[in-house]
């Protein structure tokens, strides 16, 4: 049985020594009294580092509005960072003072960044099919469901056994961006290929629980709730990792999912054999599934639904990208 490595899943919460009066460790132990989510308090905790270090290392209790605005300013005007980038660190400080230091603030008044139009890049239906020849096994099953269902990697990498219905065609997405849950499709002819992969997962299963493991991180207050699920088929992950790791939270020697610098390495391989230039990570695969839609006609709030876009004006980024506008006009001299 190897132990090679750690799980290091970014996605399971590190632990915190309960004795540390380390100021950062305080708000994450706030952050999750409050039942934050994880990729939440990892932003903000980050954010709030930072604004830290701006002010050479001063507490935040001797900061005041002032300084919150020569921080925000210095990112989108020094830094020219995006007005979304912007707003989460305003929120990562707003949560600092408000709900942690228990601070109300008064107005802020600060240099907004300024939006930048980017559109995605996307990838052709043939651009994927290319790069599918030279992926296989589970990896060219991966991006197989990153482009058939529009998942995000961390979505992807997240799935376990009981999310996929055979019978509904659908994936069941948990706690996605923003923690929430949504369902997206299930492309029919991956059906065979995930009976295969779940059969693999339960054949390492069972030789784990024979090893004495087989015990799967359950996220939450979970593993009180259903005490025998981390046990359970169902509740492992469907791409699992190669070996065996400790969970960073608890130290219990687990096996987590597979990590996402592996799937990043093989994308990148079947990239430069497939000969194609433009740069593609897994989110790739994920826009070229809404263009794709968008293609053969489905609506924007249908597609809005499947990937699951708070607004639809999110959505309809891929109307500019397939160089249409929103009512789909296509070019005289193409007619």
């Amino acid at each position: 049985m190897s132990r090679k490595g750690s799980n290091k899943g970014n996605d399971i919460p590190h632990h915190i020594p309960p004795q540390s009066q380390r100021f950062t460790h305080q708000v994450r132990r706030h952050m999750r009294g409050a039942g934050y989510a994880y990729q939440t308090e990892k932003t903000y905790i980050h954010w709030i580092k930072r604004y830290i270090l701006f002010h050479k290392k001063r507490h935040p209790k001797v900061l005041g509005e002032q300084h919150i605005e020569q921080f925000l300013e210095h990112l989108g005007t020094d830094l020219q960072c995006s007005p979304a980038t912007q707003r989460i660190a305003l929120n990562a400080l707003i949560y600092l003072y408000r709900r942690f230091l228990g601070r109300e603030l008064q107005p802020l008044s600060f240099a907004h960044a300024a939006p930048k139009k980017r559109l995605p890049v996307v990838l052709g239906h043939q651009e994927v099919k290319r790069i599918l020849a030279h992926l296989d096994g589970k990896y060219r099953l991966m991006v197989e469901l990153l482009y058939g269902a529009g998942l995000r990697q961390n979505e992807l990498l997240s799935l376990r056994v009981k999310d996929l219905d055979f019978e509904l065609d659908t994936i069941t997405v948990r706690s996605g961006k923003g923690d929430k849950d949504r369902t997206t499709l299930l492309p029919t002819s991956l059906a065979a290929a995930l009976t295969e992969q779940i059969a693999a997962v339960s054949t390492l299963h069972a030789r784990d629980l024979e090893d004495g493991f087989g015990e799967v991180y359950l996220p939450h207050a979970l593993s009180r709730k259903y005490p025998t699920a981390a046990i359970e088929p169902g509740w492992q992950f469907l791409f699992p990792s190669s070996h065996i790791g400790a969970d960073p939270l608890s130290g219990v020697l687990r096996r987590h999912h597979l990590h996402n610098t592996s799937l990043r390495k093989h994308i990148r391989r079947a990239r430069l054999a497939a000969n194609i230039h433009k740069p593609v990570s897994s989110h790739t695969f994920r826009h070229s599934f809404a263009t794709r839609l968008l293609q053969k006609g489905y609506d924007l709030r249908t597609i809005q639904k499947l990937l699951g876009h708070a607004d639809v004006k999110t959505t309809e980024i891929y109307t500019h990208v397939l160089g249409r506008g929103a009512m789909g006009v296509i070019s005289p001299v193409d007619d």
